[in-house]
């Protein structure tokens, strides 16, 4: 079986590059025939928030990752679907995250499909209603999901959302799995060692780029609570600021918690990961909505405790009381959370083991090859 996927990938660094890549290496290790066609230009600069978009490090893939794709060039489209086309997949995966990339993949999609009644378009759902809304999204994604033959949803929200834009065509219901890219674990002391983290704290790890629905102004303001003052907590936010970092600096000297907060404005390298989730005691996502996280795979390959909030599908991933906290979406929730992990010290090691199992790759390709047969044995009884 011929299966390229259309998305972010190498030279183009973040989640879901380390997505994609790790999928297409799962589906050629089944023996399939693999490639990305990735981007020439993924966003215009003016649009991107941060600081590169681009991987600073070398990496080496045994299936080709061809840049061929510009967002905002329509001819290229055009070129670019064609070139596509006379490859002659069997499937064509499209991560989709955000309805800005809605027509350059609704026109590409077309003309690989067109005359090729064997080539199915399965889409890979993060979210199919932006965190940040903006007034097009609608009309954009409507757009999208009509060159789509079938969809995967890796959290309930999202596959309820689904429906809102198409309840005909097939989809499913399939977690998102580990991110086990980065390594495998070191000890506790070494990382602590790496990062110049003191192993008496309780060390917290936020992690990932910061934007305003991930909601760390809630953790600041929890971490205020007068009852984790007796207890020597640090937390350590790890990621590259998208929004205004000041308003962040400023409402932990307001809480007079600066020195409970280490702020590491960069984007942390592939090689750097395991660092953070290895010294960590807890990693909390205090998210005011989400669909899913792949901070919490990461989280899992590395068996760490989590603190997630009641938002999206966070709490699917989560088992309350076995692999960490499921809290409300407010401060006092999170604090409650946090001070009982500083008091009694809970042990969630047998949960994680047990809990990580269920998010094997292999799952998700084989949720992937059920809905190509799905949609193949659909369009024969037509």
């Amino acid at each position: 079986m011929r299966i390229t996927l259309l998305g972010t990938a190498y030279p183009f660094r973040g989640g879901l590059a380390l997505y994609n890549e790790r999928l297409m290496e799962e589906f050629q290790r089944e023996g399939q025939s693999v490639s990305i066609n990735t981007f020439t230009l993924q966003y215009p600069a003016f649009l991107f928030p941060g600081k590169t978009q681009y991987a600073t490090w070398e990496k080496t893939y045994s299936f080709a990752i061809k840049r061929r794709i510009n967002s905002i060039n329509p001819l290229n489209w055009l070129i670019a679907g064609h070139k596509i086309k006379k490859e002659q997949p069997d499937i064509v995966i499209i991560k989709y995250w955000m309805p800005f990339f809605a027509p350059c993949f609704y026109v590409i999609s077309k003309i690989i499909k067109r005359r090729r009644k064997s080539t199915k378009v399965i889409a890979i759902v993060d979210n199919i209603i932006p965190h940040e809304k903006r007034f097009f999204d609608t009309f954009l994604t409507k757009l999208f999901v009509r060159c789509v033959d079938g969809f995967v949803a890796m959290s309930q929200a999202v596959y309820d959302d689904i429906a809102l834009f198409d309840r005909m065509k097939p989809r499913i219901l399939s977690p998102h799995p580990l991110f086990d890219n980065f390594g495998t674990k070191i000890s506790k002391d070494e990382a602590l060692e790496k990062l110049n983290l003191n192993k008496d704290d309780v060390n917290l790890l936020f992690f990932g780029l910061i934007r305003e629905y991930k909601g760390l102004d809630l953790l600041l303001e929890a971490l205020a609570d007068e009852r984790l003052k007796a207890y020597p907590i640090k937390l350590v936010v790890a990621g590259e600021f998208y929004d205004d970092k000041k308003t962040y600096f400023d409402l932990a000297e307001r809480l007079k918690i600066e020195n409970k907060v280490r702020f590491e404005d960069k984007f942390i390298a592939d090689d750097e990961v395991k660092n953070y989730f290895c010294a960590s005691d807890l990693v909390v996502l205090p998210y005011k909505s989400a669909t899913q996280s792949g901070v919490t795979q990461i989280g899992y390959h590395f068996e760490k405790p989590m603190l997630v909030t009641d938002v999206g599908g966070l709490s699917e991933i989560i088992v309350k009381g076995k692999t960490g906290y499921v809290t409300q979406s407010d401060r006092t929730s999170i604090a409650d959370a946090i001070f009982d992990f500083c008091s009694h010290k809970p042990d969630f090691s047998e949960g994680i083991t047990n809990e990580k199992k269920r998010y094997a790759w292999s799952a998700m390709t084989d949720s992937i090859k059920s809905l190509y047969k799905t949609i193949i044995d659909n369009d024969n009884k037509k």
